[in-house]
């Protein structure tokens, strides 16, 4: 498969995915009080999708993989931040183990990826 445009991308298909769950979950009630907890999580899954695309339309692997960089980075934040949702029962044990594992997903994805983008000839 070739890819052509950053949306073709696994981890960045799987990054969409955690955005979505998380603005399901903070939406719902349990968050509603906790606007400070609700905005990080919310702002560090949006920045995992985005450094993603952002570093794609980048003109060098180098500047893509440092983009792959801050976007594991901000999985391993919404990986924290669920253990601090779970804690204050705001999600369900259900709910922490899904996001927890697909972030966990990502991070390997993303590992993998700027991997492979070392290993080229890095322009």
């Amino acid at each position: 498969m070739t890819v052509e445009k950053f949306e073709d991308l696994n981890v960045w298909q799987n990054a969409r995915e955690v955005v979505k769950k998380i603005y399901l979950i903070t939406n719902k009630q349990e968050f509603k009080s906790d606007s400070g907890l609700k905005s990080q999580i919310q702002r560090a899954a949006v920045s995992i999708m985005t450094n993603i695309a952002e570093g794609f339309e980048r003109e060098t692997n180098k500047d893509f993989a440092n983009f792959l960089n801050y976007s594991k980075g901000s999985a391993g934040e919404v990986r924290s931040l669920l253990y601090i949702a779970k804690d204050l029962n705001y999600i369900t044990e259900k709910q922490f183990i899904d996001l927890k594992e697909l972030s966990i997903t990502i991070i390997k994805q993303l590992y993998t990826f700027k991997k492979y983008l070392r290993n080229k000839k890095i322009s």
